[in-house]
């Protein structure tokens, strides 16, 4: 049988510790094991004119020992917490994004904090920024402190992508006993149009005709699962948002439309794994 494994990117800030955390409840829902992986990430480089005298560029032995003693601790910690769940410990030297986008092919899940060991407080981790948008499998940003008695919201479109966020977030709210919100957004007409009479902002009965088919055959297979459906006229980034205050977790599929194709998070996903007020899943499908 082949274990499910959720791999944790972990720096020993703040932000990494809420997300073992939610790793680890994950695990105990899933059966899944837990893997702790920290990136040694040193300047392999200097100026080549450099004068000055550079430090090493691979860590002194009391940093290296801080550094094994905060994650043996991490996981023992773990151990105490969460008894049931195996865990594991990962020391690599390596770029910490292309560590975690290597590690994602055989992986369940990523998870991660939203910043990280940052410069620059408040926002987003490069990391969280590079693995959701490059991942083989979903990654989860841990955000905000929400009940857990909170739906699960997903945002949904006609995209493939979407789809597979859906069926992750039915088994995120089934698995966790609690509703499902599916938000299917509009974006309104704007410009020369925007105050046309043919403008209703509302959607029409054959518009949402296929967003209520696929909503009720999930209804069909998860009867005990409590599903609302709405469909509005705003922009899915707003609608998104807003849902997210009430939500315990917020999934959306990824939809890059960058100048080359493949290589950027679709702009809503970038925008909610910036500023939502709940913990973000970006789901990708396995290439």
């Amino acid at each position: 049988m082949i274990t499910r494994r959720i791999i944790v990117g972990y720096d020993r800030s703040a932000d990494a510790k809420a997300a073992a955390r939610w790793a680890l409840d994950e695990a105990t829902r899933t059966g899944a094991s837990v893997e702790f992986v920290y990136a040694y990430e040193w300047p392999t480089w200097l100026p080549a004119t450099s004068t000055v005298p550079a430090p090493a560029a691979w860590p002194d032995g009391e940093t290296d020992r801080a550094i094994k003693g905060a994650l043996h601790e991490a996981v023992a910690l773990a151990k105490q917490s969460h008894p049931t769940v195996p865990t594991h410990l990962s020391i690599v030297s390596n770029s910490a994004a292309l560590e975690l986008i290597g590690r994602s092919e055989d992986a369940a899940l990523i998870v991660l904090g939203c910043r990280g060991h940052s410069a620059v407080a408040g926002l987003l981790g490069s990391v969280s920024v590079a693995v959701s948008a490059h991942a083989k499998c979903p990654v989860v940003v841990v955000r905000g402190d929400s009940t857990a008695e909170a739906p699960v919201v997903v945002g949904v479109d006609d995209s493939a992508s979407a789809q597979l966020a859906l069926a992750f977030a039915v088994e995120e709210a089934v698995a966790r006993n609690v509703a499902l919100r599916v938000v299917r957004a509009w974006r309104p007409v704007t410009g020369l149009w925007e105050e046309s009479p043919i403008v209703t902002r509302t959607v029409t009965e054959e518009e949402r005709r296929p967003f209520d088919e696929v909503v009720a055959g999930w209804r069909d297979k998860h009867p005990e699962l409590r599903i609302t459906a709405e469909a509005v006229v705003e922009h899915p980034a707003a609608a998104l948002l807003e849902a997210s205050k009430d939500a315990q977790l917020l999934v959306v599929g990824t939809r890059g439309r960058g100048t080359v194709r493949g290589m950027l998070l679709g702009s809503v996903s970038q925008h909610l794994l910036r500023h939502s007020a709940c913990t973000v899943a970006v789901v990708h499908g396995k290439q």
